[in-house]
This record gives structure tokens, C-alpha cells and sequence, in this order.
């Protein structure tokens, strides 16, 4: 089972990152946005090829892009299926010339993930999948390989990490899991292929007691819930995207799904 658009937006999101390439690592003017977030002109350009894409892809469908977000409330609470699309995440990243930077797209119905499609454009992989139908992992070549979460941790248990981004809570909760799990072992990576690496069983856990946007979060949550994993708010509740004031999720878990520590993790981040 897969999604009617899906190889549509796989292709976009392609396009997306060839359009970024060649601001990369290259003489760059950057903004700052009203919230003195930076946006560059290969932001813009990927926002322009999605905008265009997913609009020719089915009208009916709007979008909500970061680089396109002041949409009214009153507005986007009619809306029962939109887009959700970060054109260039970790765009620190790639400022600072990492190879660590995405584009992502997810389709959003009822509040809920259907499907999302990460792309790295600095390597050509891309990353797609929902939890209807399952994940995988491709190459520039074409070469699909199927993803799954590991239940088990192998040999230390690894959290994902912000490489740029913490807070005193995070911390602490981190502090919180070395005296539960024994001594971590942190993998440290920008943007949202920290949900990526979950997805494909090379950690255990993303813990994220720090701001980010749904803009963020979607595409990567479409990808790891179809590789059998949760993302929660820290109560235990499931990360949702309904139409909201403020873009920003709450504080959030993504972890395997069914695993034995899972209440142990939500524990211990309530209590942080």
C-alpha cells in the first residue's frame, strides 16, 4: 500500500534540492525573518519549486510552508487536508557548509501525518514513508531499501541529538535517562534526520525538550512512524498537527513503538 502522490512529491522534493545545490557552500546573503531565524535565496528557490509542484500536483490541497506561513487561523482551521513544508531545514547547517540540511514535505489529514518525504540534497538519498505503509530509504540511483526501528538497543543506548540546539530540561532528562539506561551514547546530527536515524534502527531515542516547528517535525514523523515508531508529546499523547495560533509543537519523545522502557522514557521526561 502506498499514496497516489507519493512519487510525485518525491520527485519535487528532488527538484527542491537541485535548486539549493548551487547556493551551497557558495557566497550567500542572509536575512533574518521576524523571528531572527535566517532564510537564504536557496530557501526561497526550493519553497518556489515545492509552491508550484504541489499546487500543480492537486489545487485543491493548500500549502503551508515556512517560507509561507502567515496564514490566519480562522483560515487554516477549515482546512481538513494541507501540505506541510520546510523547504530547507537546518539552514544553519547549511550556511555553515554541513552536508546536514533537508527539504521536507508532509501531507497532513485530520491533524495526522499520511505520509512524508525527506530529502537530503548534498547526497541525492531521500527518506519517505507513513504509518499506513511503511519506509524506506533511497539512493540517487534509485536503490530503495526498506526501514525498520530497533527494539532493542545494540550495545550503549543512543539518543539523538540537536547539534546546535538544547535546554535545561533537555539536559536534565538526559541526565535523568544516564541514571536509568547507564552511560549514553549521543549521536549528534542537524536537522530532521535526527528522526531519520531512528528510523533506520542507528538509535534509540529523540528526546526534544527544546523549540521546533511543525514545519520541522512532519516529514520525518511521516517517515519513522511508517518505520514503526511514535513520536509523543511528554504526557504520552501522540504529536498532532491541528491548526493552532502558534506553529511551535510542544515538547516531544520519538522512540520505537512497543518497547519495554517506553513508560520509564515518559516518566522521566514529566518529571523534567
Amino acid at each position: 500500500m502506498s499514496h497516489p502522490y507519493l512519487s510525485a512529491v518525491i520527485d519535487l522534493v528532488r527538484q527542491a534540492g537541485e535548486a539549493i545545490l548551487p547556493h551551497w557552500r557558495s557566497e550567500l546573503e542572509v536575512q533574518a525573518k521576524a523571528d531572527q531565524s535566517p532564510v537564504t535565496a536557496a530557501d526561497m528557490a526550493a519553497h518556489h519549486v515545492l509552491l508550484d509542484g504541489l499546487k500543480a500536483l492537486d489545487g485543491s490541497i493548500p500549502v503551508l510552508s515556512e517560507e509561507d506561513c502567515e496564514v490566519p487561523l480562522a483560515e487554516r482551521a477549515g482546512w481538513t487536508r494541507w501540505w506541510l513544508v520546510d523547504p530547507l531545514d537546518g539552514t544553519k547547517e547549511f550556511i555553515a557548509g554541513s552536508a546536514e540540511f533537508t527539504v521536507n514535505v508532509a501531507l497532513i489529514e485530520q491533524g495526522e501525518v499520511r505520509f512524508g518525504v525527506v530529502g537530503i540534497p548534498a547526497s541525492g538519498r531521500c527518506y519517505y514513508g507513513g504509518k499506513d505503509f511503511g519506509a524506506w530509504r533511497s539512493e540517487p540511483d534509485g536503490a530503495a531499501q526498506a526501514l525498520r526501528v530497533r527494539q532493542h538497543p545494540t550495545g550503549a543506548f543512543t539518543v539523538v541529538a540537536s547539534r546546535r540546539h538544547s535546554s535545561p530540561a533537555q539536559e536534565q532528562l538526559l541526565n535523568s535517562m544516564r541514571e536509568r539506561f547507564g552511560e549514553l551514547a549521543l549521536a549528534n546530527v542537524g536537522s530532521s534526520l535526527k528522526f531519520c536515524l531512528l528510523a533506520e534502527g542507528s538509535a534509540d531515542c529523540y528526546p526534544r525538550l527544546a523549540p521546533t516547528s511543525q514545519w520541522d517535525t512532519a516529514a520525518a514523523q511521516g517517515v519513522l512512524e511508517g518505520a514503526g515508531g511514535e513520536v509523543l508529546e511528554v504526557g504520552g499523547a501522540p504529536l498532532r498537527y491541528e491548526a493552532r495560533e502558534s506553529y511551535l509543537n510542544p515538547s516531544f519523545l520519538a522512540l520505537p513503538a512497543g518497547v519495554d522502557w517506553r513508560e520509564v522514557l515518559i516518566e522521566l521526561a514529566g518529571r523534567d
